[in-house]
């Protein structure tokens, strides 16, 4: 958990860890996969996922294709400098863009 809320403080300076957390919990057995817990930015096809599954279906955003896309591709270049992009900082990066990362803290009963 550790080296999640590290790597996302390479690019966030006030990280949220329950929304960190949430996010591992949202990914969990494919982060255990090096392949999938990475994010491939040369893939379209990867991106598209990226943008479908999470942006779309996840964080339930409605905009156009082209301004998503357009919010992966700047994350992607602020992370150019990595070349292995942790799925659980895109994703943290995107979510907290939107304004979304109080969807991956915990639910508490009441």
């Amino acid at each position: 958990m550790t080296d999640y809320v590290t790597d996302v403080k390479k690019y966030v300076s006030n990280v949220d860890e329950e929304a960190v957390a949430g996010l591992v919990r949202h990914y969990g057995i494919a982060l255990r996969n090096r392949d999938s817990s990475l994010v491939a930015a040369s893939d379209p096809a990867e991106l598209a996922r990226l943008r479908d599954r999470f942006l779309k279906k996840k964080l339930q955003l409605t905009d156009g294709d082209d301004a998503l896309d357009a919010a992966i591709a700047e994350v992607m270049e602020t992370m150019k400098g990595d070349r292995s992009k942790s799925r659980v900082t895109v994703s943290y990066i995107l979510a907290e863009k939107y304004g979304k990362l109080d969807m991956f803290h915990k639910k508490t009963k009441k």
